[in-house]
């Protein structure tokens, strides 16, 4: 489950991620770090050569004579992206600042981080004068990726105090993130503040990314007041984080608490509702919240802690309605040596059911019968009735309950219909 730059796959998505003149998206987590649930890894890509096939497709062509067919042509990485602009400017050929742009771009994109790095590097050299506020961002999470976040602190420390951008600053900020440098990341926080920076909801989310993924869940809240005193205005990236936390910590009051915050804030958009719903159906149908369960099971090499914010991550794509992205991660959860949980099958058929795509709910529902660890819980599939039911969702309850006819499944219900 190798790390990857994702594409946004909705509009939504955007307002995490920090685009500029470059028209690099800097890559933000909703999950920092390396190990299995990081968000990165929660996206199981193409191999590598078939998609950088694709991205020269997409440019022209492979056999092209253009600069961009020529540098990705060079396929592995130990071949020289700047020996192959040194040849083509000494063929007398331009290499406009835009045009390298979009090439680091879509090298990014396809993981080939080490070429897009000596172009960005060409680019400083050739073009300094040209360069934007998230060409400096875009060097310091290129950086981190070939070579660590200390070398990206070593770079930013370096650029001269007019290259210090709140661009750069949140670019080494997640450098800090996923590297988990709690410390460093909470002095560079507090830099930012000091520096007067006007602060958007990315480098709060990072900081609630951060505390997360390193099980500071106490944390997430103390940023989030934060947030609301400088009156910045909250994402659904942030509400995700937010809510996950409160579940994880096993938190009912606060979990209830961040939903009718939700419903009340003036930004709220049609997929903030379903992502409501989403919630409140997977803590009601998989008796998350108040259980008793212990955070950390017994013996298990990936805590409750870890799936369950796992399992938001799946509830935040449904909500922005990217399903491919579901199918991804779940492709993904399923490559662990961990045993799964009835609780995992529950959040990924619910949100395939709220989305209106009764079919791949259907598919997850075979592979659950199909499932020896763990064994179908018809009593689990009850539950997430009964709390369609209680949300008043009827519609969808019925698809459900018809779904599981058809799978030779009669579920029985002893909710109250919500008005």
């Amino acid at each position: 489950m190798a790390a990857v730059l994702p594409r946004a796959a909705a509009a939504a998505a955007v307002r995490a991620k920090r685009s500029g003149g470059s028209g690099i998206p800097l890559r933000r987590s909703v999950l920092a770090g390396h190990g299995p649930f990081s968000s990165e890894a929660a996206v199981t890509p193409a191999p590598a050569a078939a998609v950088d096939d694709r991205a020269v497709a997409a440019g022209g062509g492979e056999d092209g004579d253009d600069l961009r067919s020529r540098i990705f042509r060079l396929g592995l990485a130990k071949r020289s992206a700047t020996a192959a602009l040194e040849k083509w400017s000494d063929e007398g050929r331009a290499a406009p600042a835009a045009e390298l742009r979009r090439i680091a771009r879509d090298l990014s994109r396809v993981r080939r981080y080490k070429h897009a790095l000596e172009v960005a590097d060409w680019m400083k050299t050739h073009h300094d004068s040209d360069l934007s506020e998230s060409d400096y961002g875009m060097r310091i999470d290129l950086i981190t990726r070939v070579f660590g976040a200390n070398a990206a602190e070593d770079f930013f420390e370096k650029l001269p105090p007019e290259a210090k951008s709140l661009e750069a600053y949140t670019a080494l900020l997640h450098s800090y993130a996923r590297s988990k440098m709690t410390d460093k990341a909470e002095r560079l926080f507090g830099r930012m503040k000091d520096a007067n920076l006007s602060m958007d909801v990315l480098v709060y989310n990072e900081m609630m990314t951060l505390y997360i993924s390193v099980g500071e869940l106490d944390k997430v809240h103390v940023i989030a007041e934060e947030l609301r005193r400088q009156n910045v205005s909250p994402d659904l990236f942030t509400y995700n984080l937010r809510v996950s936390a409160t579940a994880a910590s096993m938190d009912l009051e606060g979990f209830k608490g961040i939903l009718d915050e939700m419903s009340k804030d003036p930004n709220s958009k049609e997929g903030w509702t379903l992502y409501r719903k989403l919630a409140a159906v997977y803590v009601d149908a998989s008796q998350l919240v108040g259980s008793g369960n212990s955070l950390v099971e017994a013996e298990a090499k990936i805590s409750q802690r870890e799936w369950i914010t796992y399992d938001f991550l799946v509830l935040l794509h449904a909500g922005l309605g990217n399903l491919e992205r579901i199918k991804d991660i779940w492709k993904s959860m399923l490559m662990t040596s961990q045993r799964m949980t009835s609780r995992n099958y529950i959040c990924v058929i619910t949100s395939y059911l709220l989305c209106e795509r009764v079919k791949d709910a259907g598919e997850i529902v075979d592979q659950w019968q199909r499932s020896k660890a763990p064994e179908f819980d018809i009593s689990a599939c009850n539950r997430l009735l009964d709390a369609l039911l209680s949300a008043g969702l009827a519609d969808t309850a019925e698809s459900f309950r018809e779904l599981m006819l058809q799978k030779s499944c009669i579920l029985t219900s002893r909710a109250t219909v919500a008005e």
